[in-house]
């Protein structure tokens, strides 16, 4: 790993989180309530999770270590500050939220047997986690097997549904689609570069991507398109082809540290995104946090959450989530998504008066959260959510600039019909 890379996965916010939780949230001290009131444990707890007349335990699995900390550090937080937050309302069925973390190591085999731990040895009621669609497709399994419930927050390829999978984040329809519908109409794009890492969701949005541009969009194509060992820092070759090239789109589904190096070496190349349009559906705040804004400005982004947007729940989420976890921090889209994670459990548990998972998964399609930072979701008979898609462009303080959202909260469509 390059001494750029190894930098913005040393940032003071990487280093907090793995020293532990070293900011006190406001929250804590607020008056604490007294729990064990809820109904008895038998009524809610028939199938041996671990939960008792005070506690329920939850699980939360994501990287804090190697190349996919950049990326899963926020969801960690997001998903601490959802707990605290809950529990300083008075919990689940009137029980604390106990948690267990565990550390996907940026390692597919250890996510999965971090969730058989977290589910069979532990007896998670729900866990929280997973970033890339590799350790998302490594836990489904174990899952599926032992009936666990998992929350995943991140945007992904879609092509999937499980009853023991809450998708908090968007799929392709959402984002990729509805992205290349953008970009082709206001910038007038015909020509597309595209880049991915090397694994199941790049390689997946990408053959979307394509099948998109070549068969939707009149008149376009795919000029290049080129894949990249997650950790991979040496860009120079590929940028060099999209310096030949020229294509009207550098659409980059990169992921983890290796944007740190990617972006920076654009920039040193003299790519100027002011007049060269990239289109990004995988570099949130959070990776922008270690790339730098200076080299990533002008950069287009699309997703469902930015930390600028203007409503009532999000000026009240990023004032909550700094306080716990500094001024200095960011959010970004998939930090927000895993907030969702533990309020749309909690909701559900209590819609379904059990924390029972059959119960739980039975009870989620209609669940509303009017309270999220986005703005409002709701649980879909899919189990992915409705949400906007939004488009943003980066500034060199680090954070984007909404430019565009959709009217109405787009459906979730996991299976979109040719893009199988």
């Amino acid at each position: 790993m390059s001494d750029e890379t190894k930098k913005g996965l040393k940032s003071p916010l990487r280093r907090q989180l793995l020293m532990g939780m070293a900011a006190i949230p406001a929250l804590a001290m607020m008056p604490r309530p007294s729990f064990g009131a809820g109904p008895a444990t038998s009524a809610v707890n028939t199938t041996g999770l671990a939960v008792t007349d005070s506690e329920v335990t939850v699980g939360i699995l994501h990287s804090v270590t190697g190349t996919m900390a950049i990326s899963e550090t926020g969801s960690v937080q997001a998903e601490k500050l959802a707990i605290e937050q809950i529990n300083a309302s008075g919990g689940v069925l009137g029980r604390k939220i106990k948690f267990i973390q565990e550390d996907g190591a940026s390692d597919w085999p250890t996510f999965a047997e971090k969730a058989k731990k977290l589910l069979v040895n532990d007896k998670c009621a729900a866990v929280m986690g997973c970033w890339t669609s590799a350790s998302r497709k490594a836990v489904l399994p174990v899952f599926e097997q032992y009936n666990g419930m998992l929350y995943y927050p991140t945007f992904y390829e879609g092509l999937e549904q499980s009853k023991n999978v809450i998708y908090t984040g968007q799929e392709a329809t959402q984002q990729i689609i509805a992205g290349l519908d953008w970009v082709n109409k206001t910038k007038g794009a015909k020509t597309f570069y595209l880049l991915g890492s090397d694994y199941i969701w790049p390689r997946t949005s990408n053959k979307i991507a394509r099948k998109h541009i070549e068969g939707h969009l009149q008149g376009a194509k795919v000029v290049g398109e080129e894949y990249f060992p997650l950790g991979h820092t040496q860009f120079n070759s590929v940028i060099n082809k999209i310096k030949l090239t020229k294509p009207d789109v550098i659409y980059a589904i990169i992921v983890g540290g290796s944007n740190v190096a990617f972006y920076k070496q654009l920039k040193a190349a003299g790519i100027d995104m002011s007049k060269q349009t990239l289109l990004t559906i995988s570099v949130t705040e959070d990776e922008i946090d270690g790339i730098g804004g200076e080299n990533i400005a002008g950069a287009y982004a699309c997703m469902k959450y930015f930390q600028s947007l203007d409503n009532a729940n999000n000026k009240a989420f990023v004032a909550d989530f700094k306080k716990m976890w500094g001024e200095k921090t960011v959010i970004g889209d998939v930090t927000q998504a895993a907030y969702l994670g533990p309020w749309l459990w909690k909701l559900t548990v209590e819609k379904a008066g059990s924390f029972d998972v059959d119960k739980v998964a039975a009870a989620s399609p209609g669940i509303e959260f009017k309270g999220a930072p986005e703005g409002y979701v709701r649980i879909h008979e899919n189990h992915h959510l409705w949400s906007k898609t939004r488009v943003g462009r980066a500034k060199a303080d680090g954070q984007y600039e909404l430019i565009y959202e959709t009217a109405d909260l787009v459906e979730p469509d996991p299976f979109p019909k040719g893009y199988q």
